[in-house]
């Protein structure tokens, strides 16, 4: 119905434009009708090509989406690596600094309290002296007066 009323339009034009009144069954309509008719096949073709080179740039950006997210995977991966043995070697660093500080300070303290502990020896061994000596004291004020 749609190729009548275009049929119809075209006879206008060509009668109103150049004063030539064609039938519809003048040899010259042919050529329209196949003209439209390569027309529509040329832009079912175009069409087809268009759909398939979309589904091409789909799969290509598809493609292209995966490497870029296991690119980044990757890049990630590698930093958190790097992030780890970073992490690894300050954790040792401070270690080894904490080790350090703490034997440092353990042997100020035992510095600090070997002089005491020195003067409690002197005088625990004073103290056996002195023990020893009234010890003795007292065996032999013990043994003279048992002789007597």
């Amino acid at each position: 119905m749609n190729e009548d009323v275009e049929l119809e339009e075209l006879i206008k034009e060509i009668a109103v434009k150049h004063g030539i009144a064609l039938g519809r069954d003048d040899p010259i309509l042919i050529l329209q009708t196949l003209n439209n008719r390569l027309l529509q096949a040329s832009q079912k073709a175009q069409q087809a090509l268009l759909d398939q080179y979309k589904a091409e740039l789909e799969e290509l950006s598809l493609r292209w989406s995966a490497d870029a997210k296991e690119k980044a995977e990757r890049i990630l991966n590698a930093s958190l690596d790097a992030s780890k043995v970073a992490m690894e070697q300050l954790m040792r660093a401070s270690a080894k600094e904490i080790i350090t500080t703490m034997k440092a300070e353990v042997d100020a303290s035992l510095y600090r309290i070997s002089g005491p502990i020195k003067n409690t020896n002197r005088i625990g061994l004073m103290n056996l002296a002195a023990s020893c000596i009234t010890l003795l004291a007292a065996a032999v004020l013990l043994w003279t007066t048992t002789l007597r």
